[in-house]
């Protein structure tokens, strides 16, 4: 394995990291404060790529390797985590959605547009009585002629409301369970697709989120998204990869978290030095950065199996599961070294403390994280004795 970075991975590093630090950290927390999603933002995002990662040249993307995709997301992460989210589910859950289960029609209907910056995604999977049961969804969609009407309501939703192209998964067979949900494209101005209440966050304030409310939206057939009943099975695919993508925007908000603890402890003094100098401090920045860099590798090891093609279930959620509990951890040190100064607004501590928390619920919580990562031990375990003749195949 080689652990080498390449000379175009270390141009991305840079050139994304110079880009958050002249263009978003200047305004970070005037975006906080007001919970301002920067939609101004976008077409400088798009020159830069960074609204296409993945999507192929001939779609108008980068065309990036998934590990490429965890440098663009860390680096923005590292500023200001909320806007990272917003590239991360733009395009690690409602563009990679189309690019996995669409038809080439749709495909240059919605992709091209998507990964230029001309439009903005969201995807529509939660809602209120359905987070991580999100098999248990209540929003239904009908034929009806050649058209399908969706009715419902999706909770937590990045871009609910500011989006132009919506991936919304809906119930089509109510008796197929998991097998009879499917996945819709539905665009802006849409009759009967509305946004309902914007969420008052406590962190990522910089990340629009909101309720979208389906009532009589009559939708072309052409706008399922992959086969009917499918919708679950690809979605939970997308999940795979999106969470690779949660856990970049963990290690870079944790290395920000860092960064920003290391600079208050070479400049803060106590006792006639800068606490820096003592071992207290020491061993939390230390450990942090052991922490950040295995979650790194971790996420890094996730990306490189799915470049080559591989299904990362278990991967993701461990890789997932890590870098999150890693940023919290990194957070709280960030605000215990700042000390008074962690708890106000002057110093970046407190919102890395506050955005951090979204990392261990969105996009399955740590919780779900475990469930993932043991079934997928377990699984094997009971394949390899299988096939070893210690216990009987199941019928």
């Amino acid at each position: 394995m080689d652990f080498r970075v390449s000379e175009e991975q270390k141009l991305l590093r840079r050139s994304i990291r110079e880009f958050a630090e002249t263009e978003i950290r200047p305004h970070v927390r005037a975006w906080d404060a007001a919970q301002h999603f920067p939609r101004e933002l976008m077409p400088r995002l798009a020159a830069l790529g960074l609204l296409g990662i993945q999507i192929p040249e001939q779609y108008g993307g980068a065309a990036l390797s998934a590990v490429d995709y965890c440098v663009c997301i860390e680096e923005l992460a590292r500023v200001d985590p909320g806007v990272a989210l917003s590239v991360a589910a733009h395009n690690g859950l409602c563009a990679a959605h189309i690019a996995l289960a669409g038809t080439e029609a749709q495909k240059r209907t919605w992709l091209m547009p998507l990964a230029t910056g001309r439009k903005l995604g969201a995807w529509a999977l939660t809602e209120a009585s359905s987070g991580s049961d999100a098999a248990g969804m209540h929003t239904a969609a009908v034929r009806d002629g050649g058209s399908w009407v969706l009715n419902g309501a999706k909770a937590f939703i990045t871009h609910g409301a500011a989006a132009d192209v919506f991936v919304i998964m809906a119930a089509t067979d109510r008796e197929a369970g998991r097998g009879g949900i499917s996945a819709f494209v539905v665009d802006k101005g849409t009759p009967g697709l509305a946004a309902g209440r914007k969420e008052d966050k406590l962190g990522m304030r910089a990340s629009e989120t909101s309720e979208v409310v389906l009532n009589h939206c009559r939708v072309p057939a052409a706008h399922l998204l992959g086969e009917a009943g499918r919708g679950f099975a690809d979605t939970m695919i997308v999940l795979d990869a999106g969470r690779i993508g949660i856990a970049a925007l963990a290690v870079g908000l944790a290395q920000g978290a860092w960064e920003a603890a290391r600079a208050y402890a070479k400049t803060r003094t106590a006792f006639g030095r800068t606490i820096d100098s003592f071992q207290a401090t020491q061993w939390k920045l230390a450990d942090s950065a052991t922490r950040i860099e295995a979650a790194r590798l971790l996420t890094d090891r996730a990306a490189f199996l799915q470049d080559r093609g591989r299904r990362t279930t278990a991967e993701s959620a461990m890789a997932k599961l890590y870098a999150s509990e890693t940023a919290v951890k990194a957070a709280d040190d960030c605000v215990q070294i700042h000390g008074g100064y962690g708890f106000v607004k002057d110093y970046p501590a407190e919102k890395f403390f506050r955005d951090v928390k979204l990392t261990t619920i969105g996009e399955g919580t740590s919780e779900i994280q475990r469930l993932v990562i043991a079934r997928a031990l377990l699984a094997e375990d009971r394949g390899r004795a299988e096939s070893d003749g210690r216990i009987a195949p199941r019928p």
